[in-house]
């Protein structure tokens, strides 16, 4: 039987340790430096505070990646907003890029969640495809991006940038091969 009472909303200050705790998380599986306790101690909190609210690294995995989905599909619109169609493109495949480089330091660990049912399986491909079809018909609103491509083909191509330069990781061959795919897509 319930008291009727609501739940009592975080204090402020335990929002804050979270998002701190999500923001180091992001930066350290970018880099591969992932240990929970060097991002407590980064995060200027202790590893019990980081438990508290991550009781488990799969449930801080799963905070970190929804955050960065989150960001990278809705920077589409922000974008868009600040920048011509072909350079919010250009712009926003350099955040898809980031967002895949953070996942790779988290794909162990979200691999094995989705298979155990641990981490909720996301629509990662359907929220990033829906990003590029909003960028793609601004541009082709404005004439700046071609209107005959789907946004579906594009997710491919970068997906074939990602999987082609994992082993190198060199930023400089992304950024050029990120180039190529804007050229492509640009209207004649």
């Amino acid at each position: 039987m319930s008291s009727g009472k609501k739940p009592r909303a975080p204090r402020a200050d335990a929002l804050r340790n979270r998002d701190k705790l999500v923001e180091v998380a992001r930066a350290a599986f970018a880099a591969g430096d992932a240990s929970l306790e060097g991002i407590a101690r980064e995060a200027g909190v202790g590893i019990g505070t980081l438990y508290r609210h991550f009781p488990t690294r799969e449930a801080l995995v799963e905070a970190v990646y929804a955050a960065e989905l989150d960001d990278v599909t809705g920077s589409a619109a922000v974008l868009l907003a600040e920048l011509p169609p072909d350079e919010a493109m250009r712009a926003w495949m350099g955040r898809y890029a980031a967002f895949v480089a953070a996942k790779r330091g988290m794909a162990e660990t979200l691999r094995a969640g989705w298979a155990s049912g641990r981490i909720a399986t996301p629509v990662t491909r359907e929220r990033i495809t829906a990003a590029i079809a909003t960028i793609l018909a601004a541009g082709a609103d404005a004439g700046s991006l071609r209107g005959d491509v789907a946004a579906e083909d594009v997710a491919a191509l970068l997906l074939g940038v990602f999987l082609s330069t994992a082993a190198s990781e060199t930023p400089e061959q992304v950024d050029r091969l990120l180039g190529l795919v804007v050229d492509a897509l640009r209207s004649s």
